[in-house]
């Protein structure tokens, strides 16, 4: 069975429907077919994140995209409103807090100095100003922390919902079946197939698979350098609680921790084979994460494992930020993949991008051409210091 759309969208979670509603809400009188393969989002990347909001990043561009992104979700509630109720996403302005050793001091200090060129109100805080904000924090191996009070975390399956509930109601066709295979002739994309064997046509296809759209790629011989990596997230009790609610908190050795309600959670880029894989194990706590939580805060010495997951980080192998725009060689075909993880905090300002380059053919409120397909090729890599 064959049937057309104006706009093919691959992937339904936070990108795909953050740029399905910014078309729709921005003027796009096409139609645009979304296609999901997980119909409740369980092995969705968005729903399995930290919810992390931050601005506390190394390049121009990644601040820039953190700049609107933060405005988007101040108001997001009240944007996302069907019917006048609000898409509440608990976004709580807690701050993020990278902590600082001698061996990172400087660099976060050059981080401090371009961030504040862009507006972002971070600080470098000192060992004395820090225990003001974490009281119970272990500052004894610390030179201080780079702050920044604006940013926070939220919840991001709530954001997702909010995107795609708002786009239905715009107009947009949510298609609960995998995607097989990519579509193109000698001119360019042409539509999709997918797994049931029905074939939808289209000019027009935008690639927001998460850690599935490498493989969609490949069916089109356009390889794109992006790898799926398992990421781990594990929430805990604490015996005594903490006097304040934590600000993200990145410890020098990569661990994060923040609030999750009155539990707490913790996450570490761990070094993992490639592939996807949503196994969740304990051993990763008792072994690495505890022994480095309790030694920056006593209260994590008494902890409880309440439960934990995992996801996928869309890893981008050569500067570990997003490829963004219309591939070079194939017309029509769009990508907003490789993420390594920032995918749900800077989905506002990538929505937004991508209606305006394919609606008019150019950028207009933030230039995202640095993150083009092409700086691969050019040499021209965006190497982004600040992974979490």
């Amino acid at each position: 069975m064959q049937k057309t759309s104006d706009i093919i969208i691959i992937g339904g979670s936070v990108i795909g429907s953050s740029v399905a509603y910014n078309l729709l809400n921005d003027g796009y009188t096409g139609k645009i077919t979304v296609f999901e393969k997980d119909p409740i989002y369980e092995f969705s990347s968005t729903p399995r994140s930290a919810g992390g909001i931050r601005q506390l990043f190394t390049t121009a561009i990644n601040i820039q995209i953190s700049r609107y992104s933060l405005e988007r979700y101040k108001t997001f509630p009240e944007d996302m409103a069907i019917n006048g109720e609000k898409a509440e996403i608990d976004f709580q302005q807690r701050g993020y807090l990278f902590l600082a050793k001698n061996e990172n001091m400087d660099q976060l200090q050059k981080q401090a100095n371009l961030q504040r060129e862009y507006g972002v109100p971070s600080e470098f805080l000192s060992p004395e100003e820090l225990v003001t904000i974490i009281p119970e924090l272990n500052t004894d191996d610390l030179q201080g922390g780079l702050y920044c009070a604006e940013d926070g975390y939220l919840d991001p399956y709530s954001v997702m919902q909010g995107y795609a509930k708002k786009a239905k109601q715009l107009g947009a066709t949510y298609v609960y079946e995998p995607v097989e295979t990519i579509i193109k002739n000698n001119r360019g994309v042409t539509g999709v197939q997918l797994e049931n064997g029905d074939t939808y046509h289209a000019p027009i296809v935008i690639n927001c698979a998460g850690p599935w759209a490498p493989a969609l790629s490949e069916t089109i011989n356009c390889p794109v350098p992006v790898i799926p990596l398992k990421r781990q997230i594990i929430q805990f009790d604490i015996a005594e609680p903490l006097t304040h609610k934590l600000p993200l908190t990145v410890d020098p050795t990569g661990v994060y921790f923040r609030h999750e309600g009155q539990s707490l959670i913790v996450g570490f880029s761990e070094k993992v084979k490639p592939g996807i894989d949503f196994k969740w194990s304990r051993e990763l706590f008792l072994e690495q994460l505890w022994p480095i939580l309790g030694h920056r805060i006593d209260n994590f010495l008494y902890a409880k494992v309440i439960s934990g997951w995992a996801g996928m980080y869309s890893h981008n192998t050569e500067d570990q930020n997003a490829i963004i725009g219309e591939h070079p060689e194939v017309n029509g075909y769009y990508l907003a993949c490789g993420f390594s993880g920032h995918g749900m905090q800077q989905a506002p300002a990538v929505g937004k991008g991508l209606s305006e380059l394919i609606r008019t053919g150019n950028y207009q409120t933030l230039n995202l051409s640095p993150l083009r397909f092409e700086r691969f090729e050019e040499k021209d890599l965006l190497i982004e210091g600040a992974i979490v």
